[in-house]
């Protein structure tokens, strides 16, 4: 349902620019990035739940990518589907086979007290490190045009608040009708959260640079919503679904 809702605000925003609505399409594509998992334990949420909703989100999502872009954008936009696939591939497969062959590597060499107490803390910080790394390589590539015309970032930002705003929404109502406390919140992390980093790299590595750049543009911006978005969201977290009996975790404990 979500990516037909961006596929609407992307004719309704940005008709006369293909390549924009396409990377609003592909930033509602990929649910689940690895801060579904933290926000969940932030708002005293089900971890387990938000762990298995990440794994297959990121494996489902991943695999459908590829049509729903053809299907929905194929008209107006040349979609390279090997390429797409090829880079997923690359993006998201080998990038979990390798890490799950070095986690049991690390637990066979350190042993799987210190690898659970000091490594597994630090690899969150490079993972962020390199999320800033492609926003900031995105938002290079247009900078002259972002300086030349400031008001494109506010003609993204409107589609993004109003795509996150109604997934909040969907989610929320969804949540407290149908689950308990613990679950309805894994079901909002889990469906708003976005898997952003796959989607830079996709339009990064998949279409030209210059197409490429003006995809990413917006999806880098939705950065700014989603991470604003969930932080509050945890804040009114307990009057929504009513307040938790669990002790709430540690920064960190959660990851």
């Amino acid at each position: 349902m979500v990516p037909f809702f961006a596929l609407g605000l992307g004719k309704v925003f940005f008709a006369d620019q293909p390549l924009v609505a396409l990377g609003l399409l592909l930033a509602s594509l990929l649910p689940t990035s690895g801060m579904t998992i933290s926000w969940t334990g932030f708002a005293q949420g089900n971890i387990s739940a938000a762990i298995k909703m990440t794994v297959i989100g990121l494996i489902l999502g991943s695999l459908a990518t590829p049509f729903y872009a053809q299907g929905l954008m194929g008209a107006a936009v040349e979609i390279p589907l090997s390429s797409v696939f090829r880079q997923i591939v690359i993006i998201v497969f080998l990038p979990m086979i390798l890490g799950f062959v070095t986690r049991l590597s690390l637990i066979r060499i350190v042993g799987a007290d210190k690898y659970h107490k000091n490594l597994k803390q630090k690899f969150p910080a490079f993972s962020t490190l390199g999320v800033l790394g492609i926003v900031f390589v995105a938002m290079a590539l247009k900078a002259e045009a972002i300086v030349t015309n400031p008001t494109v970032l506010l003609a993204c930002l409107m589609p993004l608040a109003i795509l996150y705003l109604g997934n909040f929404l969907l989610s929320t109502l969804i949540g407290k009708f149908f689950f308990n406390r613990g679950d309805a919140i894994a079901l909002v992390y889990g469906t708003v959260m976005r898997n952003l980093s796959i989607a830079l790299a996709i339009a990064m590595t998949a279409f030209g640079n210059e197409q490429g750049s003006e995809i990413a543009l917006i999806i880098a911006m939705a950065y700014i919503i989603q991470v604003q978005a969930a932080a509050w969201y945890v804040k009114f977290t307990d009057r929504i679904f009513g307040p938790s009996t669990e002790i709430p975790p540690r920064l960190g404990q959660s990851a």
